[in-house]
């Protein structure tokens, strides 16, 4: 008689989870453009984020007459209250900073001992900042599609490339692999695919957890590893990622989320950053199996708590 199809699931998920290695938990605090377009502030963050237990601090990146349409640029911001400028062209043009200010980021991350990285939303932007050659580099949801750009990370540049998968359907998915897999030499080797949601911030119920699962059956073995990026609020959601094998977990990152800007509602401020590293790494030390059946901490325990143990001798005498 064959197995039902639910035992035979059952069974294949508890082989993979017995087969899993769970990795040291590694933390991308993105702090994006929540710099306000001032340096000083954006290394500010980045010392802030160290700090609380980062791996990386990331940032963003754009050509904004280059990404945006006329018709988007010439545009009034859909928050007027969050702008900083008079048109949506204006607002992302003074968020940018410079190719050269990022080098100064990048050189800041290496005197505190951080990774530094950026998002890039454009082919020009993905150039800028392959210049500098920085160990990761991060394509968010909305670029995912963007052939020209992810070539030049492919291609001219031998880093990895994580990339956001919000907003983007199964077959879209599909897609990015089979790009990068056509890619010369380990190119898929070097991409961590991440679960996301595209939302500022996102309900629990469309955060979509699971989803995770099902990156890690399709790709687990054609990409380098899986993430998570979160964009909701609390910590608890990060560590629930984790330990369903997310490897990375990206979370935005803010000095006060009652900044202007519209990042700073879903970002995490340093106590809240450094209670989701506290935690990410005691879940790590707990994701084990047990060495034996009685660990050493539970015999003394169970020779004094546990029935047919302290008890023995009567029981034994009685049941003469």
């Amino acid at each position: 008689m064959a197995e039902p199809a639910s035992k035979k699931a059952r069974t294949a998920d508890l082989a993979a989870l017995h087969g899993f290695k769970y990795q040291k938990p590694k933390l991308i605090a993105e702090i994006g453009c929540n710099h306000k377009g001032e340096l000083e502030i954006a290394k500010e963050l980045l010392t802030l984020c160290k700090e609380a237990g980062a791996t990386v601090g990331k940032f963003q990146k754009r050509t904004p007459k280059e990404l945006l349409t006329p018709e988007q640029y010439n545009a009034p911001h859909p928050n007027p209250e969050n702008s900083y400028g008079s048109t949506y062209g204006e607002h992302r043009e003074f968020l940018e900073l410079s190719v050269e200010d990022h080098k100064v980021l990048q050189d800041h991350c290496k005197s505190i001992g951080l990774e530094y990285s950026c998002s890039v939303w454009d082919t020009t932007s993905a150039k800028e900042i392959v210049s500098l050659n920085p160990s990761l580099i991060k394509v968010g949801s909305p670029s995912n599609q963007h052939w020209e750009l992810q070539k030049v990370l492919r291609d001219e540049y031998t880093g990895e490339v994580h990339i956001s998968t919000g907003m983007t359907t199964k077959e879209e998915i599909e897609k990015i692999v089979v790009f990068w897999e056509q890619g010369k030499g380990d190119a898929k080797n070097r991409v961590v695919l991440y679960n996301c949601t595209s939302g500022y911030p996102v309900p629990f119920e469309d955060v979509c957890l699971l989803d995770i699962r099902i990156l890690q059956q399709k790709y687990a073995h054609r990409v380098k590893a899986i993430g998570f990026s979160g964009h909701h609020l609390g910590i608890a959601i990060d560590v629930a990622a984790y330990a369903l094998g997310a490897e990375w977990v990206e979370r935005h990152f803010t000095k006060d989320r009652t900044w202007k800007g519209t990042d700073h509602a879903a970002s995490l401020e340093p106590a809240g950053l450094s209670k989701l590293m506290r935690d990410l790494a005691a879940t790590h030390t707990a994701l084990s199996y047990k060495a034996e059946d009685i660990l050493d901490l539970e015999k003394a325990q169970r020779a004094k708590l546990k029935w047919g143990q302290y008890n023995k001798d009567i029981l034994d005498k009685a049941n003469k």
